[in-house]
């Protein structure tokens, strides 16, 4: 039985701060650590990028630190610039309202606002150790009030060759001190480290996730920069075509706005939320598994009570934090020996997670750039054409010859084919493919291929162009969307009335 964050010792505010943002109970990794953390004992943890480290160890730390004093009390380090802006992204989401200020300081970004920054203030700061040194050397970052250090990814610190900077950094912080470390592996310079700085360290270790089944085709596909996961995912679905779906989503807010969102489009596709009645959920399951709605868009713990054989389509809208709920979701299809597909959609910020995910599982994946104009209109063309054989094939055909041979006397055969195909194109084709706005070009399409860069010592720290951080992933286009003119057959509309008012599940709390 899984403990609960309240069973961890977590202060109420930090609690319900956690609640809000989706997250429902702890993973192995949050568990056992948490509550060591919060007695003041120094950790160690073994566990691999994806588990919920984050949470981890700044969950405690948000609890204990001095929000009266504005100096820097915490310093996380982090290996590379990109993981520094991810660790504190989530930080900054567990602060919320309370009167903290988090800092990520990396190379690549002007030092002198840095320095401006920690002028103002920072209980928190996470950092590269490149740019630690030099803020340090230059008098601008203390570590005089320093109680907290936490060591992240300390293997891959090595592997860069920063452990010589780590010590330095940690040589300057006070004795009094309490220290957390993972790693997820254990190499002997790392023990060196732990025995060097850490006092009588408690180990916690979480094993790797099973490997996932190699019957599930994974997918990325890439959101290019300034464009939000609800633009990019309606060209997706138009060209992937799920027949049945799950889409999972962080928050019960986004599970509102997104299913709000596909439904003004025209899609058959309800939400699952814990505020549901029983009975609503019930009837909502009934629903999908007789195919009556297509698509269902839920969060982690609310689809723990959805379970579907033949589950074509796992979609996640937001990547998750951990890797077991990754596995944990995608398992749900390619059952009982049949395939299935799992769709990601992965912003600039997220490629690191995604490719950690991939090796953890040990299954490459398809990644891929957001399907264009021309794609879609193919696949529609395509399908379209199926339809017509199946047509030729049934028994109403007979049905509709008076009217071709009425035609036939003033038109020619072939443009009479070509008017109804055009009809029923038109009428089946989504009406924003034909908008420019809202479609994706070329151009696009091949600036948001992944770029791949030699590494170095310095790689992530020093040397290489600043990341600009993400935009609003879960920004949805306010704009009113064009409903198609005709609903696909055996596909019934979903209303509130019908299943319950919007809402949504939780999730999994992870780094």
């Amino acid at each position: 039985m899984s403990l609960s964050f309240q069973e961890l010792g977590l202060s109420e505010p930090r609690i319900q701060q956690v609640e809000k943002l989706g997250f429902s109970e702890p993973t192995n990794i949050q568990a056992q650590a948490i509550p060591h953390l919060l007695s003041g004992r120094d950790v160690v943890g073994q566990s691999q990028t994806g588990t919920g480290k984050t949470a981890a160890f700044s969950l405690p730390i948000l609890d204990r630190i001095d929000t009266s004093q504005k100096v820097v009390q915490a310093l996380v380090l982090a290996p590379t610039r990109e993981l520094a802006i991810q660790v504190h992204s989530a930080v900054s989401e567990f602060i919320g309202n309370q009167r903290l200020r988090a800092l990520a300081i990396y190379g690549g970004q002007s030092i002198d606002r840095q320095i401006l920054q920690l002028k103002r203030g920072a209980q928190i700061v996470v950092g590269t150790p490149g740019r630690v040194i030099d803020l340090l050397e230059r008098g601008s970052l203390k570590l005089d009030h320093v109680k907290w250090f936490v060591l992240d990814e300390a293997d891959e610190m090595l592997s860069m060759g920063f452990i010589s900077d780590v010590e330095k950094i940690l040589s300057q912080a006070p004795q009094e001190r309490q220290t957390a470390l993972f790693s997820a592996t254990m190499p002997p310079s790392i023990r060196q480290l732990i025995n060097k700085f850490l006092r009588s360290p408690v180990t916690v270790t979480v094993e790797q996730p099973k490997a996932t089944p190699t019957k599930i085709n994974q997918l990325a596909y890439l959101v290019p920069r300034h464009w939000s996961k609800a633009k990019a995912l309606r060209p997706i679905l138009e060209m992937e075509d799920p027949e049945t779906a799950l889409i999972f989503v962080r928050t019960r807010r986004t599970a509102a706005e997104l299913t709000n969102h596909l439904q003004a489009a025209g899609h058959s596709v309800d939400e699952y939320h814990g505020d549901l009645s029983q009975q609503a959920r019930e009837r909502l399951l009934k629903r999908f598994r007789n195919r009556q709605v297509r698509w269902v868009v839920a969060t982690d713990i609310a689809a723990r009570g959805l379970d579907v054989d033949q589950l074509s389509h796992v979609i996640n809208f937001d990547l998750p934090d951990s890797v077991e709920t990754y596995v944990h979701r995608i398992g749900r299809t390619g059952r009982a020996g049949k395939e299935g597909t799992a769709i990601s959609l992965v912003q600039p910020f997220e490629r690191r997670k995604q490719q950690l995910f991939e090796r953890h599982v040990r299954q490459n994946w398809q990644v891929l750039p957001i399907p264009t104009r021309a794609q879609i209109e193919a696949k529609q063309l395509q399908k379209l054409q199926s339809q017509v054989k199946e047509a030729l094939a049934g028994e109403r055909l007979a049905s509709f010859l008076p009217i071709v041979r009425e035609l036939s006397e003033e038109y020619d055969a072939q443009a009479i084919a070509a008017a109804a195909l055009q009809i029923a194109y038109d009428q089946t084709c989504p009406a924003w493919l034909h908008s420019e706005a809202d479609m994706i070009d070329e151009d696009v399409r091949r600036n948001s291929k992944p770029k791949l860069r030699s590494s170095s010592r310095r790689d992530g720290d020093r040397g290489r162009r600043s990341y600009r951080g993400r935009s609003d992933s879960n920004s949805f286009d306010k704009r009113p969307i064009p409903k198609p003119k005709k609903v696909i057959n055996n596909e019934t509309p979903v209303s509130e009335k019908q299943i319950g008012s919007a809402g949504g599940g939780s999730r999994q709390s992870g780094s």
